[in-house]
């Protein structure tokens, strides 16, 4: 589903923010890609998809290589949850995911209001501006735009960013759900609780290198000492990037 070969990526001569990335993701595979700010995530998943230009090595999603996608096919198979909502606020939850809707064909199109119901959108809102929403509901709304095209790859960033408790647990049940249905998801996030509940497989990655790549069960198994219990997940993130999750 996605192979990245040696990729490499500069902003400007003295800034290189990728250093020989390797790693593939399978069909239907939940993959972490976790790391501390600054660290190179953000410029893989725009690499990953097709924002991004201008990088060395060789990446390919979905069968194609992104440094030569232009068609629409590429970007109709995959759905993007941005860590910052990118909705139209002027408008309502439904006239964004109806507009949305309009670039995919009809027959892989999710009606609005049922992704809306299965996310607990609160109803009286439905036909209010996005600008009169919450965070947790603009998130919602986010989700449903990520969702509204029956996507092949999911790219969620941050996903259950905003929301309170319940919402994080709905919100990880329905990836899980997708993954179910042979959705693929590429999970980039801070959050090491979702991360270790959903994640098949996490990398972290470090100064642009990946650090360590492995299920989050081994890590742990690896990263305890005979005399300790078992570490979580943000120690042994902490342990191979050498920083917190700020």
């Amino acid at each position: 589903m996605i192979e990245v070969k040696n990729l490499t990526f500069s902003y400007g001569k003295d800034k290189q923010a990728l250093h020989g990335l390797n790693f593939k993701v399978g069909k239907g595979e939940i993959f972490g890609f976790l790391g501390p700010n600054g660290s190179g995530k953000s410029t893989t998943q725009k690499i990953l998809t097709g924002i991004l230009k201008g990088y060395g090595g060789q990446v390919t999603v979905l069968g194609m290589d992104i440094a030569a996608v232009q068609s629409q096919e590429f970007f109709r198979q995959i759905g993007v949850l941005f860590e910052f909502p990118y909705l139209y606020t002027n408008l309502s939850a439904l006239d964004n995911l109806n507009y949305f809707s309009s670039f995919y064909p009809s027959e892989n199109v999710r009606d609005p209001e049922e992704l809306l119901d299965m996310l607990e959108f609160k109803r009286g809102f439905l036909k209010k501006p996005v600008a009169s929403y919450s965070k947790g509901m603009r998130q919602r709304v986010s989700m449903a735009r990520a969702l509204i095209s029956n996507p092949k790859l999911l790219f969620l960033d941050e996903p259950t960013s905003g929301l309170d408790p319940s919402g994080a647990v709905l919100f990880r049940k329905i990836i899980e759900e997708e993954r179910q249905k042979g959705t693929t998801v590429f999970l980039t996030t801070h959050n090491m609780v979702d991360a270790d509940l959903l994640c098949d497989r996490v990398a972290f990655l470090s100064n642009g290198q990946i650090a360590a790549l492995d299920t989050p069960r081994n890590l742990k198994e690896e990263n305890r000492s005979i005399h300790s219990q078992e570490s979580t997940l943000e120690d042994v993130f902490i342990r191979y990037t050498g920083r917190g999750l700020d």
